[in-house]
């Protein structure tokens, strides 16, 4: 049995581990997932849910917030963390796949019990040690990278699908913008000038405030905003909302559905979280870098550009949006995607 560590306060770190669960279960081995803020009481989760609307709307706030947050763990219900020992136990869990660096010190507790010990990896989803990471104990796990920026590699990947990416060809003249699972960033601003250049838009809201009618050009998307990780482990509910119409959210089949948005359009705008990496790869769609949530992401963001799979936005309205970079991004990406399949390789160790 293979145990696989996320958390549901970042979905770009949440949905790669959904996916590395479903790819192995493809493979005919056992995988279960467990979110961290399953384990907190009902008001530090109420907390947390506010915490993501105001960072949101205030992307300074969710910067400043992210230098002074706290160790989730610490706030854990004990009668939750005691359940949850005792279920690895009776699995029993042969090896954790670590998403999240905050639950490295529930992994080590464990650890200290077991006559024969679990093997450990730790999944980067981050080119660099992203926060949750920094201050993490030593369990002895093998580190594994999605992308690393210091080797300028991509040294393994989790397959979002096996369906090939959609030629440049048939992809209409769409841009996809968003904030990653918080819908934090700038991404809201650039809606004007980019339909003033003749760009249509899918726009993934965080909030019905977000949702205008006012722009046909304009289509925008969201989760079930009644949703958390840490109600379930499948993925986000998530469609196209009206205003005035009642949405319908459907869970995506094998992967989050605003992959398939991803995967029509001709770039992301969006600023560089991991998760959007790793869409981008298998999707063999480009992105255009805005603003960083700390330096986990600019670090993303001059990886990707480095290798010829992203531009930063600043670049790119200098040169007339020019879609001309993107078509030759998009090819350096279709080149790229023979890596590794890091499920395969679980897959073969198991």
């Amino acid at each position: 049995m293979i145990e696989i560590l996320t958390s549901g306060v970042a979905l770009g770190v949440h949905v790669p581990g959904l996916l590395l669960a479903d790819r192995l279960r493809e493979r005919g081995v056992d995988a279960t997932v467990s979110v961290l803020e399953a384990l907190l009481p009902e008001d530090k989760l109420r907390t947390t849910a506010g915490m993501k609307v105001a960072f949101h709307r205030d992307f300074r706030l969710a910067r400043v917030g992210q230098r002074v947050a706290s160790d989730p763990v610490a706030a854990a219900d004990p009668a939750a963390v005691s359940a949850l020992l005792e279920r690895w136990r009776a699995l029993p869990v042969r090896r954790f796949v670590v998403f999240s660096g905050f639950w490295l010190r529930l992994v080590e507790r464990y650890l200290s019990t077991c006559a024969v010990r679990p093997r450990v990896d730790v999944c980067h989803v981050d080119s660099v040690l992203s926060p949750s990471f920094r201050r993490a104990p030593d369990v002895g796990a093998r580190p594994v990278w999605l992308a690393h920026a210091d080797s300028g590699r991509l040294p393994c990947s989790i397959p979002v699908t096996r369906t090939p990416p959609l030629p440049w060809r048939d992809r209409a003249e769409r841009l996809l913008l968003h904030g990653g699972g918080w819908g934090m960033g700038t991404y809201r601003e650039e809606v004007g000038g980019l339909r003033a250049h003749g760009f249509e838009l899918d726009v993934v809201a965080y909030e019905l405030a977000d949702v205008s009618d006012v722009d046909s050009g304009v289509r925008y998307h969201m989760m079930d905003p009644d949703w958390h990780p840490w109600h379930d482990v499948g993925y986000p509910p998530f469609g196209e909302v009206k205003p005035g119409a009642v949405p319908e959210f459907r869970r995506g089949m094998g992967h989050h559905g605003s992959f398939d948005l991803c995967r029509r359009a001709l770039a992301m705008v969006s600023k560089p979280g991991g998760g959007t990496l790793l869409d981008s790869l298998w999707s063999a769609t480009p992105v255009v870098f805005l603003d960083p949530f700390g330096d986990h992401e600019r670090r993303n963001a001059e990886l990707w550009c480095g290798l010829g799979f992203g531009v930063g936005f600043a670049d790119w309205k200098a040169s007339g949006f020019d879609v001309g970079p993107l078509g030759a991004a998009h090819e350096a990406l279709l080149a790229a995607r023979d890596v590794p399949d890091y499920s395969r390789l679980l897959a073969e160790a198991s």
